[in-house]
């Protein structure tokens, strides 16, 4: 792709983040906001943050499937035209990273990562997608990681991590097929924010080349400028934060 779109000329009028309390989704959730989006539906375990303004704040788990079908009733008056679902793990909360050998693998500590990162997205695409219009262009992207890329694995490790984002790519591929065959004109999609300064990341950071660490504002204005670039076409793929693609 060679332009990251007319971001923000194409701000949708409604969106929805889920992840809004995080680095990256917290900055989405400000930029929609300043290009001028009238309601952003932001999205938190505590439901509080950010407020004010065009903020519609709510709660939800991505492991309390109640909470996320509440969370789409509430904006089923005024559905989200542009849906960003920006919540995932790398390290658990008891300090468990990444598995750099199969000799460290962990079922409990692999179902709690497939949990929020692979299940909890598939279930906000649960209820999200049916408030999504036949007629009118829409956008559901899930935040994915390139190291999901089976073909682009030549390193291996981070065995949990790596197998649920590449599930995740699966599912946002399986749904954009299946809203394609009544919905012409939506766009579910991956994206690859790049690495971001966040707490995801901050474990992490000290062995990066210097430039490849992106500032959460950044790296939500280079996403929202490729989901503005994206057609029906690209529907069910996945894409880094310039544009290109991320092959399966």
């Amino acid at each position: 792709m060679d332009s990251v779109g007319n971001w923000p000329n194409a701000c949708p009028r409604t969106a929805a983040v889920f992840g809004s309390s995080g680095g990256i989704g917290l900055a989405l959730s400000e930029a929609l906001a300043q290009a001028g989006c009238e309601t952003v539906y932001a999205g938190s375990r505590q439901g509080t943050a950010p407020a004010g303004g065009p903020f519609k704040p709510f709660a939800f788990d991505l492991k309390d499937e109640s909470t996320i079908a509440a969370a789409a009733a509430m904006m089923k008056a005024d559905p989200p035209e542009w849906v960003v679902i920006a919540s995932g793990v790398l390290t658990l909360a008891d300090g468990s990273g990444p598995e750099r050998t199969y000799k460290r693998l962990d079922p409990a500590a692999m179902a709690e990562v497939f949990a929020i990162n692979t299940i909890g997205a598939a279930l906000v695409a649960k209820h999200i997608l049916p408030l999504m219009p036949r007629n009118r262009c829409f956008v559901v992207a899930a935040l994915s990681a390139r190291v999901g890329s089976i073909s682009d694995n030549g390193l291996g490790g981070w065995h949990s991590y790596r197998a649920s984002k590449a599930a995740l790519n699966m599912l946002i591929r399986n749904f954009a097929l299946e809203m394609g065959r009544t919905h012409k004109h939506g766009v579910i999609v991956g994206l690859h924010p790049g690495t971001v300064d966040s707490r995801l990341s901050q474990p992490f950071q000290s062995n990066l080349p210097n430039g490849q660490l992106t500032a959460p504002d950044v790296a939500a204005a280079n996403l929202l400028g490729v989901l503005s670039a994206l057609g029906p076409e690209q529907s069910g793929r996945v894409f880094d934060y310039k544009g290109d693609e991320i092959p399966a």
